[in-house]
């Protein structure tokens, strides 16, 4: 039985109580930061924050100003390139659930997964190794929710049975819902009012067609004990 969450940008208030419950669940670390112009905080997903809210400005006829708060992390893939290509097997996706989730004890830290994800999500702790949303996978296994879902005030983050959080979107009137058929249909969707690109969304994810090859080669390269390097990545997703 696959589970998801469906974020909904309409009814997020930007209070980042989800970033806070993500990093005190995953016992994560403050990171210093700096002002450059942007309420977001911190400026990008790194090793240490798993999931961050972005918050765009647009200017709505009259001049107004309209804030879109927007969930960024791991949209967990039906069909995840970073899977595919991970040489160690150090990204995995729990069939049970549906939840990509990874072993930082088996992670080489070559960053292949990050070239292969159309959403360039995963990122690197200080020892090198993968890093990024796992949907509170051990809550999940233990019949709970997702630290994130669980905090949201406003009920913008809902986790659930993915076909439930699909018909619960479409009865509340929101026809377009991003991640309902990409990439195999995606873990995490968004509910949306307009199109995505007005959500700064990907639009129409894709992976490479030759993915499957460079995963094979990347593995034959660790087997024959070649250390993989950033070089070499660089080379083959060129």
């Amino acid at each position: 039985m696959r589970y998801g969450l469906l974020i909904v940008p309409d009814l997020c208030i930007g209070c980042r109580a989800c970033q806070v419950a993500c990093k005190s669940w995953n016992g994560l670390p403050a990171e210093k930061t700096s002002n450059r112009g942007t309420h977001e905080n911190p400026l990008d997903l790194t090793g240490y924050t798993y999931n961050r809210v972005r918050f765009i400005e647009k200017v709505i006829p009259k001049g107004e100003v309209q804030w879109l708060f927007v969930s960024q992390r791991c949209r967990h893939c039906g069909e995840p390139a970073c899977v595919a290509v991970c040489p160690v097997g150090a990204m995995q996706k729990e069939e049970s659930t549906g939840i990509v989730f990874y072993d930082k004890k088996t992670c080489i830290g070559c960053q292949a997964c990050n070239q292969a994800c159309p959403f360039k999500i995963p990122r690197y702790d200080k020892e090198g190794k993968v890093s990024k949303c796992h949907m509170c996978i051990d809550r999940v296994k233990a019949g709970l929710v997702p630290a994130c879902a669980k905090t949201c005030p406003t009920g913008a983050i809902r986790f659930g049975k993915r076909e439930e959080l699909l018909n619960w979107a479409k009865e509340e009137g929101y026809k377009v819902i991003h991640g309902e058929k990409e990439l195999g249909g995606l873990g995490v969707m968004f509910a949306l009012s307009h199109e995505p690109k007005y959500y700064e969304l990907v639009e129409r994810p894709v992976v490479r067609e030759d993915l499957i090859a460079l995963g094979q080669i990347l593995r034959v390269l660790v087997a024959k004990k070649v250390p993989i390097t950033k070089s070499i990545i660089k080379r083959l997703f060129a």
